[in-house]
């Protein structure tokens, strides 16, 4: 009888200790910008990745298991975003990372994670190298949900040169890898059209006064500013234009949306237009639900999200990944990767539908028909162009990757 009960203790105690292994959370790193200039695309973003975590949790986790955040402020530097990634990697032990906002950061940091084997998501950096950095290598544990640069730039153009038939414009961009990799996509897609840019300029982050640059772009007879910054930065830009007595169209990249720049330029940014993949307009009840829960849950000023693309593609990221991992059954990261590359379920996210976001050879999830203009108007961003609204939100991937493949676009 001693022998069976000590058995059956020895037994109990072994079931308890599998049980309580089998109920470990997932931890999934998060990282980006929470202080500083670009702190409001990071706590958007974070905003939006807490929000997807939580529902997947109320519903029952993924493969049993509840996601854990492991969050950390990388404040735009990329010194602290490596250190942030060989962190997560060797004491959290992260299964997978979701972030990412500065390109430089990205480009710096993401290469830990491709040696160690485990899928980064990055959900807001847009610079066209970053899905790309590691093409020489036999796998690429880099994926991105985000419009990257190579998408943007020639919106940028099209929207300048032939909606607006501007003949001569000028290129502002920061000195960071983000301004400077999006002013060569910029100079790429004005040469396909024939085009040279009357002056291009570059400012540092944190510099307050454009008056150079800005006389420069003037006297070259600009008749818009074509920007790839931050939302500090291009404040600036529109504040010195103010204080010239000079406004030209600024038409710039997703980041014209931020609210530190609608904030501080106040009347001076009425009118910037720029590529969007998410405006905070209920278009879809998926759209609406999601507006509604953040505001509520984040008690947002003036009924406003700071960064709505970066809340929804950073809420978008999440499920994509636990999308991935419960097809994986696993929480390996080759296993993750090839699932995320062979998604079989569409997920329903904020942006769009994702059928078969990613392939082996395509780690992007954003495609080029999905970004619309935005445009700042009453301290907030809504459609520039009407028609725009109505396929918001209704476009599914999976036809438009087969149509791209058939026209023989790439990205």
């Amino acid at each position: 009888m001693k022998l069976n009960a000590k058995f059956t203790l020895c037994a109990l105690a072994l079931a308890a200790s599998t049980l309580a292994l089998a109920a470990d959370p997932i931890k999934i790193g998060v990282d980006g910008p929470f202080t500083g200039g670009s702190s409001s695309m990071g706590v958007s973003m974070r905003d939006g990745v807490r929000m997807a975590a939580d529902e997947i949790n109320k519903a029952g986790g993924v493969l049993g298991r509840q996601l854990l955040l492991v969050e950390r402020d990388d404040e735009a530097k990329n010194e602290r975003g490596v250190q942030i990634a060989q962190e997560l990697i060797n004491k959290e032990n992260v299964v997978a990372a979701v972030g990412y906002i500065n390109t430089g950061v990205a480009l710096a940091s993401q290469r830990f994670y491709q040696e160690a084997k485990i899928p980064v998501m990055n959900n807001v950096a847009t610079g066209s190298l970053v899905t790309h950095q590691f093409d020489d290598q036999p796998d690429n544990y880099v994926f991105r949900n985000a419009a990257h640069d190579s998408i943007q730039a020639p919106m940028i153009v099209e929207e300048a040169i032939t909606r607006r038939n501007f003949k001569k414009v000028a290129i502002l961009a920061d000195s960071t890898n983000y301004g400077q990799l999006g002013r060569q996509d910029l100079e790429k897609a004005l040469e396909a059209k024939g085009i040279k840019p009357v002056a291009t300029e570059k400012f540092n982050i944190k510099d307050v006064d454009m008056t150079p640059q800005l006389l420069k772009a003037k006297e070259a007879g600009a008749e818009a500013i074509l920007t790839y910054a931050i939302g500090p930065e291009l404040a600036q830009i529109a504040n010195g234009m103010t204080k010239l007595g000079w406004k030209v169209p600024m038409i710039g990249s997703w980041t014209l949306s931020m609210a530190n720049f609608i904030d501080n330029a106040g009347p001076g940014g009425e009118g910037a237009r720029m590529p969007q993949t998410f405006i905070q307009e209920p278009t879809t009840p998926k759209r609406q639900s999601f507006i509604a829960n953040y505001l509520k849950t984040f008690n947002t000023k003036n009924g406003r999200i700071d960064s709505p693309v970066s809340a929804a593609q950073g809420y978008d990221s999440v499920y994509l990944l636990a999308a991935a991992i419960k097809q994986a059954n696993s929480t390996e990261g080759p296993k993750i990767k090839a699932a995320l590359e062979d998604l079989k379920t569409p997920v329903e996210g904020v942006v769009t539908t994702y059928n078969k976001p990613f392939s082996a050879k395509d780690h992007e999830a954003i495609t080029a028909n999905i970004p619309v203009f935005g445009e700042v108007k009453g301290q907030r961003v809504v459609y520039a162009y009407p028609d725009d609204q109505k396929k918001a939100g209704d476009v599914r991937l999976k036809d438009v990757k087969a149509n791209d493949a058939m026209s023989g676009v790439k990205k």
